[in-house]
């Protein structure tokens, strides 16, 4: 009879266990007596633990795009590269962020860099948060494309020779992106 009981215990457990239902009750005999214990569960808040947070992948290797004709609906016609910051002026970045880092590098030459390394960050549906002393920065993926919006909040975040572009998209993806040939200009 004690087996009975244990077995159909574990088997209520069991069952409990696997109830859809937020609130789970579990009953446990303690003894053949009529003594019961009663355990409730609730679920525990979701929280965002940087140590499992993940920045995806993409990121470790953004290139500036631009908008170039806002009406067309081929995403690879409306974003391409821009002409005056890669040819001319040669001053617009590239970003990458990896966990440790979040580092702007010049499209002309890799070697000028800025660096960032005190920063937290966070996601939101398709939206990655960075937030430093100074700023924040909101990176939102708005086209599978895939192609991703820049906004910066907080203090002006002014670099020399390293202008930021508002879209971005992947190295990997950039060929499939209307291009101009700088000709002469080498940039």
């Amino acid at each position: 009879m004690k087996n009975l009981i244990i077995s159909l215990s574990v088997v209520t457990a069991l069952l409990a266990s696997c109830s859809p239902a937020t609130d789970k009750k579990m009953e446990k005999n303690i003894s053949a007596g009529t003594q019961k214990e009663v355990a409730v569960s609730t679920p525990e808040p979701v929280k965002n633990d940087p140590a499992t947070l993940e920045i995806p992948g993409d990121f470790s290797t953004l290139v500036p795009i631009d908008l170039l004709d806002s009406k067309n609906t081929n995403v690879h016609a409306k974003y391409g590269i821009e002409f005056s910051g890669n040819c001319y002026s040669c001053d617009l970045t590239s970003l990458s962020i990896t966990k440790k880092q979040i580092r702007w590098t010049n499209v002309c030459d890799e070697k000028d860099t800025f660096e960032i390394d005190d920063f937290s960050y966070s996601n939101e549906g398709n939206k990655t948060i960075f937030k430093t002393p100074e700023r924040t920065y909101i990176l939102t993926q708005i086209d599978k494309a895939p192609v991703y919006e820049l906004v910066i909040e907080g203090q002006k975040l002014e670099l020399k020779d390293k202008r930021i572009s508002r879209y971005f998209t992947t190295e990997k993806a950039l060929p499939l992106f209307t291009e101009h040939d700088c000709g002469n200009f080498g940039g």
